[in-house]
């Protein structure tokens, strides 16, 4: 009557190749490709599931809910990440690059202010032996950039020193959301 960890894997796995498509999310992938794809996205679906509760609370097992892209989940983060690397990509290839952080809109602000709880979030994490704590704080990350990303044209920026700000802040989100993420054990892939 128990779950063997391999068989949780494979479920997860499934739907997450079943979000994939419905996303129309790696079409044009290799095989090869999609299939790590959809695997990050399982492991990513199912660790930080359990690992953004506190240990001491239960929680309901939706593997449905988990591999969504939207609201507080593995693949939310990782479609996250995924984005500022294709940004950056797109950066690079456009000559762009990253410059002194000026903070004019309140989108930006609140990056920043995202971007400053990490030390706390890590902090309190090790000292109270509460990976949720960092849970938190990615997905906070994840929500500051959002509509930060929503708020702040990067490379449609006109202005040359507001785009090298913005690509900063950008790329400042990317390297935590990866030193997070790494930190419970989710690869991110290079684009979803």
């Amino acid at each position: 009557g128990v779950l063997k960890l391999q068989d949780l894997i494979g479920q997860a796995e499934e739907k997450a190749r079943a979000r994939l498509r419905e996303n129309e999310i790696g079409a044009d992938f290799s095989a090869e490709e999609f299939e790590d794809v959809a695997h990050k996205v399982a492991i990513a679906a199912l660790k930080f599931a359990d690992l953004s509760n506190f240990r001491g609370t239960s929680y309901i097992f939706d593997l449905d809910r988990f591999i969504s892209f939207e609201g507080k989940t593995g693949p939310y983060l990782l479609y996250a990440a995924v984005r500022v690397k294709s940004l950056a990509r797109r950066a690079e290839a456009e000559g762009v690059k990253p410059g002194p952080i000026t903070v004019e809109l309140d989108a930006e602000r609140a990056l920043v202010l995202a971007l400053d709880a990490f030390n706390d979030a890590l902090r309190g994490a090790y000292e109270k032996r509460m990976p949720h704590i960092l849970c938190d704080h990615a997905y906070t990350l994840g929500q500051a950039f959002s509509g930060f990303y929503a708020a702040a044209p990067i490379l449609v920026e006109s202005d040359p020193i507001k785009k090298a700000s913005r690509l900063a802040l950008a790329l400042a989100t990317l390297k935590q959301l990866e030193i997070v993420l790494g930190l419970i054990g989710i690869d991110i892939p290079e684009r979803m």
